[in-house]
């Protein structure tokens, strides 16, 4: 993380925050006014003869104590408020830069890495910024403030009495320091058991049913055991390490310690004749309550630990580079696609795709078959962009999609995906995301094309059905229609499917790849398939393996060619047979 990470982001309230910390500043040293006077007061009504009592002077400090706490409310309340302030303008500025700039980074890092670091930074790292500008920035300067007033109050009084007081602060102070040397590689520990812990239970919980049915109870809750094995591990060890300097510094830290200190160190010197008894009492008052603004400056300087931690979270995530936009945007000319010598590599060194070359005609399907990780979603994913291909070029209507505007880009395709996304939002607006101007009508028209229509009309309120985390009782092969119709609906001229019809059960399977077959009229259709009848009557078929191209033709041409294509489908079909006379 760059130290100068939290100063830029802070930048734009940079003057508020100085405004708040300086009232705070002020605020903490009035609030020892009141406390100031009451020793004051009693120094004077002792070091005086009843005859010869200050009225005055009493008065006088009645009075700066009084104004003293008034001034210490008005002013922590002001600058609360412009603290708060400050953080409702800078996390929104924030939050307005991240959202801009998750527009513009690749589609690629959201799916496969990118959430779960969005999530963080949108929750936790906010949260400990939120912390920082509205508390500890304020707290840490305000009990600095406290100590520094107080300390030298204490040492005008008296200067070895102020010295002894001090010397415990410093000494709890130390103690506190030593406590704490190590919290960060204990706190990531403990954090990362914490993770293992939360998601052992929630594997747990989310596959209860497999568990049970199959009797892996046993190994699952060794894993959570596991877990909470190493967190205690990992909690004994920081406990280990720091509980004499963690016990010094409570016990150095306790009114009581201070005030045992301060009446023995104080005794001493009033039995020599060197100190006034009257002057004891500012150690027993404003002394004994100093301990008080350690803690607060401590803990304030941790969650500034955090806040600069947090600060080079959200910088790093603003600093991520988007895929470059062409200087010079050109036009397509149709929608023939062209892959011309494609390599694509993740890290930038191991190609997961090599050299892949293929033409898909306009108003044809091109479908991409081969084993599990042989590289079709990569090939399909560089298509809009999700990365930049890393030799060769994608052409599409003769221009390099490098040299098309990312939103002329997307709004081209429709994209149909094995996870499915929908939103938390009716299922009428979930259709019309393909097409945002839609008729009611257009987007009834498209529901009964991908055959979810009737489904939709059973819901509580139709299409006005609010679809949840749990998209209200949908079934996984009823949610994909839900994106297929999504793609109809769109009406772009190309069109992506990755397992579109993975989730359907085979009376759906075949309407749907009926209202398929009707998208793809006049479009450029790719389609990457594992059941191999689903796309049989292709106008082109691809088989990749291990990131190469090793066969192209249609169904019957790959059949009698004998070679990876034609193993795939005798497969195939002889696990059908199979489960067919199984389930005769």
């Amino acid at each position: 993380m760059s130290p100068g990470a939290l100063g830029r982001l802070l930048q734009p309230v940079r003057l508020k925050l100085l405004a708040a910390t300086l009232l705070s500043a002020i605020a903490a040293a009035a609030g020892l006014a009141p406390y100031i006077a009451i020793a004051e007061i009693g120094r004077h009504t002792l070091s005086l003869s009843s005859g010869s009592f200050a009225h005055d002077k009493l008065w006088l400090w009645v009075t700066i104590g009084l104004l003293g706490a008034f001034l210490r409310l008005l002013l922590t309340f002001f600058s609360s408020r412009i603290g708060h302030y400050a953080d409702a303008e800078i996390l929104h500025n924030i939050r307005v830069r991240i959202v801009r700039h998750l527009g513009i980074l690749p589609l690629g890092w959201f799916r496969y890495k990118g959430a779960s670091a969005v999530k963080k930074v949108m929750t936790n790292d906010l949260e400990e910024m939120h912390q920082l500008i509205a508390h500890s920035l304020r707290e840490t300067v305000g009990a600095a403030v406290a100590i520094l007033v107080g300390s030298a109050y204490l040492v005008a009084v008296d200067w070895r009495m102020g010295s002894v007081t001090i010397s415990v602060l410093a000494l709890m102070f130390v103690s506190y320091r030593i406590a704490m040397r190590s919290i960060t590689l204990h706190m990531s520990k403990l954090l990362a058991a914490e993770a293992r812990i939360s998601s052992a239970s929630v594997e747990y919980a989310d596959g209860i049913s497999v568990v049970k049915t199959f009797g892996t109870s046993g190994r699952m809750m060794r894993r959570f055991a596991k877990a909470v094995d190493e967190h205690t591990k990992a909690m004994s060890a920081w406990v280990s390490e720091t509980k004499y300097s963690s016990a010094l510094a409570r016990l150095l830290a306790s009114e009581m310690t201070v005030f045992g200190v301060v009446m023995v160190s104080g005794l001493f010197f009033v039995r020599s004749g060197s100190l006034a008894i009257g002057d004891l009492i500012p150690f027993l008052i404003v002394g004994i309550g100093l301990p008080t603004s350690i803690v607060p400056a401590i803990h304030g300087g941790q969650g500034l630990r955090k806040g600069r931690l947090s600060a080079g979270n959200i910088e790093n995530l603003l600093n991520r580079k988007p895929l470059p936009e062409p200087s010079q945007p050109q036009n397509v000319q149709g929608h023939r696609i062209i892959f011309n010598g494609v390599s694509f590599a993740y890290d930038g060194h191991n190609m997961v795709l090599k050299n892949i070359n293929m033409t898909c005609e306009p108003g044809t399907v091109t479908a991409l078959v081969g084993p599990s990780g042989a590289g079709k979603s990569t090939l399909a994913n560089l298509l809009p962009r999700f990365y930049d291909v890393t030799a060769g070029s994608i052409c599409i209507g003769g221009v390099d999609i490098r040299s098309i505007p990312s939103k002329h880009l997307l709004t081209s395709m429709s994209l149909v995906f094995q996870d499915i996304v929908l939103l938390r939002d009716t299922v009428a607006e979930n259709i019309r995301i393909g097409k945002p101007r839609a008729s009611f009508s257009e987007i009834k028209e498209a529901a009964q094309a991908a055959q979810i229509h009737h489904v939709i009309e059973q819901l509580p309120n139709g299409y006005d059905t609010i679809l949840g985390s749990g998209s209200s009782g949908l079934s996984g092969g009823e949610r994909q229609r839900l994106t297929i119709a999504r793609a109809i609906l769109s009406g772009a001229p190309i069109v992506i499917l990755d397992e579109a019809t993975a989730s359907l059960d085979p009376d759906s399977e075949l309407a749907v790849q009926d209202a398929l077959s009707k998208l793809a009229s006049g479009k450029t259709m790719i389609v990457i398939a594992h059941r191999l009848h689903t796309i049989k009557e292709a106008d082109q078929i691809v088989v990749i393996d291990r990131g190469q191209i090793v066969e192209t033709g249609k169904h019957n041409e790959l059949i009698v060619a004998n070679g990876l294509y034609s193993r795939m489908w005798n497969a195939q079909q002889k696990n059908q047979n199979q489960y067919d006379k199984e389930t005769i």
